[in-house]
């Protein structure tokens, strides 16, 4: 076996800026060949993600992407460190590529998959460009849509820190630019509005229970009888519930009206059944 020099190691560190460790690990490997060494320190980029993966990502953007007949959607969430790579055309389109594949394969083991279009898998391709960007980058959440009638919405804010995927499921075939519009639109509602929930019936009994603390402890400032303060409270959740339920928010685009109106009157335009029952927003 040849024997491996310092200054062979001090040359592949200077050339490749990985540790001096690594790049020793690399010519043992490669029996001191500085070509060789070069190619196996793709792991170049894995040491440097390595040395950055314990500094914080809290800024990042939002992908969605959909198929042609729009019954399958994926949406990612990638964050980075800083908002001035987070709109730096490199990570867009890292973004952009990630949810395509999540579009394609699903969101079960992103990191190995193959990539749908080049060489190599997800993990490589956020390495070499958390090397090349030099920031700390997490695939945050990502998660894939299917409907089979209807079209799957998405609406992802101007600056990728807010995105949002809204299926709406018909009983029947439904196509067209109306109802692409209307997926679309609630997304943008769903973006513009704090949304926990579709229908009242999908709050969690813990959210309800912790806004009920908070609604309690206001009403017995208030110093009125018990009986008094049940109802308030009562009246209070209700309202709670109200604003935070898509159905019954005022639709962005025509307050006039609620998002549940809207879906029943462009179903009756259609003539299908259009069921809205779930929604996905990632934001920053």
């Amino acid at each position: 076996m040849k024997t491996i020099t310092a200054s062979a190691v001090k040359e592949l560190r200077e050339v490749t800026g990985v540790a001096m460790m690594d790049c020793k690990k690399a010519l043992v490997e490669t029996n001191g060949n500085m070509e060789e060494a070069k190619d196996f320190l793709r792991k170049k980029g894995q040491a440097k993600a390595l040395k950055k993966s314990s500094r914080e990502t809290r800024e990042g953007a939002v992908g969605f992407s959909s198929s042609k007949d729009g019954k399958t959607a994926g949406l990612v969430q990638v964050t980075c460190e800083t908002d001035f790579v987070a709109r730096n055309e490199k990570f867009q389109g890292l973004v952009k590529k990630l949810a395509e594949q999540v579009l394609v394969n699903g969101e079960n083991d992103l990191l190995q998959q193959n990539l749908i279009d080049d060489d190599g898998n997800v993990e490589v391709l956020l390495t070499d460009t958390i090397a090349e960007l030099g920031e700390n980058m997490q695939i945050l959440n990502c998660k894939k849509f299917k409907i089979n009638n209807g079209l799957i919405g998405g609406y992802i804010h101007s600056n990728g820190k807010i995105g949002v995927a809204v299926p709406l499921e018909t009983d029947q075939p439904c196509y067209g630019d109306q109802l692409k519009s209307l997926a679309k639109d609630i997304a943008m509602h769903i973006a513009a509005f704090q949304a926990e929930a579709v229908k009242p019936d999908q709050v969690s009994n813990e959210v309800l229970e912790k806004e009920k603390e908070v609604f309690m402890a206001q009403a017995k400032e208030s110093g009125k009888p018990d009986d008094i303060i049940e109802k308030m409270i009562e009246g209070r959740l209700k309202k709670y519930l109200k604003e935070i339920c898509v159905e019954s928010q005022p639709f962005v685009k025509d307050p006039q009206f609620s998002v549940s109106q809207i879906l029943e009157q462009t179903a009756k335009e259609l003539g299908v059944k259009i069921n809205f029952e779930t929604f996905e927003k990632y934001q920053f």
